[in-house]
């Protein structure tokens, strides 16, 4: 009589776990496992030393630029001293020539006639770059001096479309795992008796963004600090503004992202079908980092892709760069992602628990979402 007095006295005490414990239990949980992973911590450390490798690299390579390197014959020195040139001593024409086939120098410059008193000598083919230098290069003027280079708005546009891609697709695809890896192994059953739905869907969203954001926070941490070491503060000066709003952006798109993997997944139970159901939600991935790759320099298709909920984490962080948006422009795509959001949330919330607890075959989206 005294053991069922305490066991009712035990049960009746027994208070259940608010939603925002069951919240904060299931996003460290999930915080934990990813954490433990070797595969996730050497993948994230190779990505770290590849951003940092190529900010070293592209300083080193942009420091060893030389000048070309040239024999000098007679009054022609003259003319070479007042250029970029690197001049070689040579005694005489033929100790010049000889050093030209053996590739010691790129050419010979000797007194000539014309324009600028010289006349370069080759090998077998024109050496454009002493050329280029020497010849008399008329005034330039442009319209818009402050326009972004070409090739530096592609490696923006590719690193914003690759950090995004990747990172999206890495934990996107890790939340529809995980899900289906509980669901097949009857895991989720287990974990429905001690947290709501509503609270397990949300964990591994915040979990998983928390992880998501702090890989591109140590990605831009180590970016910025790779240029400042190398002495390339004036690219940190034109991106400062544009990183900023690529991590507010992305932290708002990937939630969404996450919601989609999670729900997909939870219409299947065998891990091998989490492809097919989840490859919607890849390709609304794929499909913003091929377009800033092969329209970075198309204002138009940027600014469609700033305002389309699914793009704008790419789309209006290079406006940005690019200076093409207004100030108010970016607070006006950030409202319709965050709205967006919210609506990808509630529907993949019904999806995700309607789902979660049907074995067997592939459940329809449709029946899932009418619970």
């Amino acid at each position: 009589m005294s053991t069922t007095t305490s066991t009712t006295r035990t049960n009746a005490d027994y208070t259940a776990p608010s939603l925002g414990s069951s919240v904060a239990l299931v996003a460290g949980r999930e915080i934990r496992m990813r954490l433990r992973s070797k595969a996730f911590v050497i993948s994230t450390g190779i990505l770290m030393l590849a951003v940092l490798a190529s900010v070293v690299f592209g300083s080193i390579a942009s420091a060893n630029q030389s000048a070309p390197k040239v024999a000098v014959i007679g009054s022609a020195e003259q003319v070479v001293g007042e250029t970029g040139l690197e001049v070689v001593p040579a005694s005489d024409r033929a100790a010049a020539e000889e050093m030209l086939r053996d590739g010691e120098i790129e050419a010979i410059v000797v007194p000539g006639s014309g324009g600028t008193g010289v006349t370069v000598i080759g090998y077998d083919s024109i050496p454009n770059t002493v050329v280029s230098t020497l010849s008399i290069a008329p005034g330039v003027e442009l319209l818009d001096p402050d326009a972004p280079d070409p090739f530096l708005t592609y490696i923006v546009a590719l690193g914003f479309g690759l950090v995004f891609f990747m990172s999206a697709i890495t934990f996107g695809s890790t939340i529809a795992q995980s899900v289906v890896e509980e669901k097949q192994t009857r895991v989720v059953e287990i974990l429905l008796s001690t947290v709501p739905v509503r609270a397990l869907l949300a964990g591994k969203v915040i979990g998983n963004s928390v992880l998501a954001i702090g890989q591109i926070v140590a990605i831009a941490v180590i970016a910025i600090g790779g240029l400042m070491v190398t002495g390339q503060r004036v690219l940190i000066g034109g991106l400062g503004e544009s990183v900023i709003w690529f991590v507010v952006f992305f932290l708002v798109g990937f939630v969404m992202l996450a919601a989609l993997f999670a729900a997909t997944a939870a219409l299947v139970s065998r891990a091998e079908d989490v492809g097919s159901v989840t490859s919607p939600v890849t390709m609304l991935v794929m499909i913003p980092y091929f377009l800033v790759i092969f329209f970075n320099d198309n204002a138009t298709v940027l600014a469609i892709m700033s305002y389309v909920p699914f793009s704008a984490p790419v789309g209006m962080p290079m406006r940005i760069f690019l200076g093409q948006a207004e100030w108010w422009e970016p607070f006006l795509s950030l409202g319709i992602l965050l709205a967006t959001t919210a609506v990808v949330l509630w529907i993949g919330e019904r999806v995700y628990s309607n789902s979660l607890l049907k074995m067997g075959g592939r459940v329809k989206l449709a029946e899932a979402i009418k619970g």
